[in-house]
């Protein structure tokens, strides 16, 4: 096996998935603390120096106690090395969840043990299964009250028209939360009721019609597990590794991330089945990971990491080859080399110089605005990823600062924030206001909160009257210019130039639509694909 083949069969590259409340964070931060990449886990809801979550950087995230933007964390166990992406589980931040699977080759879906499958990861879900990302399902909270696993399990095959397999069985729940049998290694893990913070070994049996188990639980405690996992085995299928794979069946494992339970059986059981970096779809070729020239794609930039600087970093995954310092691909957008030197690592906002890096890593390229979402990097080939989406946005508002002066200014902050994905950013042909369009209302807030964190500058959305955006596309030029010649009121480019079409109600898109059947009116497209303008 070559260096490069060894590297890319120790990758593991998954996000996690939740809806908000689930205890993703919790979970993220109890992987790193496995891991070995920090010291303490940083509980989201905790105070003072555990109130800081490793994975949750920004200010507005400390201040509200949830994720809104993608984070990515590496750390090495059991001799494979993990690339954990933290995503929003607020739906108002959904479009950051959905690029960030694209640059990921499994995914870890964590449900409350109350509340079961909820809209958000059923959402989430779905983008998994566009991609057939391998899920592994975390039922958390399990020291809590919590629903029959049957029923839980019953409801994830039924909702999400997956198979399922438990990978371990909770002993009780709630206030007589035990632990979990480990059915993989036929293990006992018992719940220690400690902060959660240290590190505690499974205790080995053989089996569970081993007598340890009988002097270690109460009776009734053992005749329920033993009675439940026989049902389990003989109702569900067995670990099929090919299945799982597919994106058919999910092995689920229950615990409680506060108090580390579950959590090193979830992490060996990606380290020993989760897949290594997978092939990528790409235009004209698909590409796979032991190819030996570098490729890869941007599937979001991140402003202002580093507040005392205006940088901002380019989130790259390696989709091939292997990266040296100093590396010189082309930017198939603008055909131009890059000399890339200065590629970081992450833990979090921590970065580190990347020296090397191999396929299904997640490289930080710091620059000031010449790559953007969607763009490919090669060693030279004129290839271009696909499947790295844009939604046209569901809320649009005005937003004008309060100081007229800077208006030079909150133009900068809006085309930063739209380059990273946070929000797209209209600017009408007609009329001097910029319009912001974004999935959430909370989304607004945090805006006008890091614009004035960030940028220092005060500004206040107002109502547009706008009732949705789309692109407009077409092969028919003469249809184009008549459309723009009409319609000039109500049209804008986003900050790519491609042309949007501002519809003040659903009458308005309708007509538009009606009167010209050769446009195009798209939801979605493509990151960074040929645009039509305006000029």
């Amino acid at each position: 096996m070559s260096e490069l083949q060894d590297a890319v069969s120790r990758r593991r590259t998954f996000a996690i998935i939740a809806h908000p409340d689930a205890g993703k964070t919790t979970l993220t931060e109890k992987l790193l603390l496995f891991g070995g990449a920090i010291q303490m886990a940083g509980a989201v809801k905790a105070r003072g120096e555990q109130r800081r979550a490793k994975s949750d950087w920004m200010k507005v995230e400390r201040e509200r106690g949830i994720s809104v933007t993608a984070s990515v964390m590496t750390f090495d166990y059991e001799g494979r090395t993990f690339n954990l992406l933290d995503t929003p589980g607020h739906e108002d931040f959904s479009e950051d969840t959905y690029r960030t699977l694209t640059a990921v080759d499994s995914a870890v879906m964590v449900i409350d043990g109350a509340k079961g499958i909820e809209a958000q990861t059923l959402k989430l879900f779905e983008v998994c299964r566009l991609r057939d990302v391998p899920i592994m399902t975390f039922c958390n909270k399990m020291d809590r009250e919590a629903r029959d696993p049957f029923d839980l399990i019953s409801e994830i095959e039924s909702a999400l028209a997956l198979e399922v397999t438990p990978a371990s069985w909770p002993i009780g729940m709630g206030r007589d939360f035990l632990g979990c049998y480990d059915l993989i290694r036929d293990r006992l893990i018992l719940m220690d009721r400690s902060k959660g913070d240290e590190i505690d070994e499974g205790i080995e049996c053989n089996g569970l019609d081993d007598p340890r188990l009988d002097e270690l639980l109460p009776a009734h405690a053992v005749a329920k597990l033993r009675e439940e996992v026989e049902m389990a085995r003989g109702l569900m299928p067995a670990f099929d590794l090919e299945a799982y794979r597919a994106g058919h069946l999910t092995p689920i494992y229950f615990g409680s991330a506060i108090n580390n339970f579950g959590v090193r059986e979830l992490l060996s059981g990606l380290a020993e089945n989760a897949p290594p970096p997978r092939p990528q779809p790409a235009d004209p070729r698909t590409v796979q990971p032991d190819e030996e020239k570098v490729t890869g794609f941007v599937f979001k930039v991140q402003a202002n990491m580093d507040p005392n600087h205006r940088d901002r970093i380019a989130f790259v995954r390696l989709c091939s080859g292997r990266y040296k310092r100093g590396a010189k691909l082309k930017h198939i957008r603008s055909g131009k080399l890059m000399a890339v030197n200065n590629a970081v690592l992450f833990l979090a906002r921590d970065r580190e110089v990347a020296e090397e890096a191999w396929p299904g890593d997640i490289m930080g390229i710091p620059n000031h605005g010449s790559l953007r979402i969607g763009d490919t990097l090669t060693e030279g080939e004129d290839l271009r990823f696909t499947g790295v989406p844009s939604f046209a946005p569901e809320l649009l508002q005005r937003v004008r600062p309060d100081d007229p002066m800077r208006v030079k200014h909150l133009r900068k902050a809006l085309e930063h924030f739209a380059e990273e994905g946070a929000s797209q950013v209209f600017k009408p042909l007609t009329g001097a206001d910029w319009v912001v369009g974004v999935v959430g209302q909370l989304q607004f807030e945090v805006l006008a909160s890091r614009i004035e964190a960030e940028y220092g500058i005060a500004a206040r959305f107002e109502g547009a009257g706008l009732d949705a955006a789309r692109w407009v596309e077409t092969d028919d030029k003469t249809q184009l210019e008549k459309f723009i010649e009409l319609n000039r009121s109500a049209l804008a480019e986003d900050h790519d130039g491609a042309l949007v079409f501002l519809a003040r109600n659903a009458w308005h898109l309708n007509r538009a639509q009606e009167d010209f059947p050769a446009l195009r009116f798209l939801k979605t497209r493509e990151q960074n694909r040929k645009v039509h303008t305006a000029a």
